[in-house]
């Protein structure tokens, strides 16, 4: 899910070897946590007009991880 996380943040920003991603533990809810770190400039690139693309970004993370049976969300820092 991670590396799915990473490719799809690559391709959309300028400075990729700046996208990181932290891993939180399963809450009480058991949905995992992931923390997507990009540079200060690539953020509007990354949320989109309006959070559009933020929204499709979780949106498909969240399909990836329902055929896996997991619930996860995404923290864009």
């Amino acid at each position: 899910m991670e590396e799915l996380l990473i490719s799809i943040v690559k391709g959309l920003v300028e400075k990729p070897e700046a996208v990181t991603v932290t891993v939180d533990e399963k809450d009480e809810n058991g949905v995992t946590v992931y923390n997507l770190h990009v540079d200060e400039e690539d953020m509007g690139r990354v949320i989109g007009r309006q959070g559009r693309i933020a929204k499709a970004i979780r949106t498909v993370m969240r399909a990836a991880a329902a055929r896996n049976d997991d619930k996860i969300q995404v923290e864009i820092n």
